[in-house]
């Protein structure tokens, strides 16, 4: 497994550590944990990519990333 591979499969575990948290109630769908790692992982899954240079993830998880940063400030404007 080469440094791309690790890198990315560290992200896309984040991801899918938070999806299965949230769907097991486990977390709040609108904390800031759950923010918190979609926006980890999907910015080292970006970076993966780009490592890569496999644009239709760069542009998924990127766009993954901004929208998880977007929601953050959302939930962290509202319970402040």
């Amino acid at each position: 497994m080469n440094y791309n591979d690790i890198i990315g499969t560290i992200g896309v575990g984040l991801i899918l550590i938070a999806y299965f948290l949230n769907i097991f109630s486990l977390i709040k769908k609108d904390g800031k944990f759950y923010f918190l790692l979609n926006i980890l992982g999907a910015s080292l899954a970006c970076y993966a990519s780009l490592l890569i240079n496999y644009k239709p993830f760069i542009i998924l998880e990127g766009t993954w990333a901004i929208v998880s940063i977007f929601g953050f400030f959302k939930v962290k404007r509202l319970k402040d």
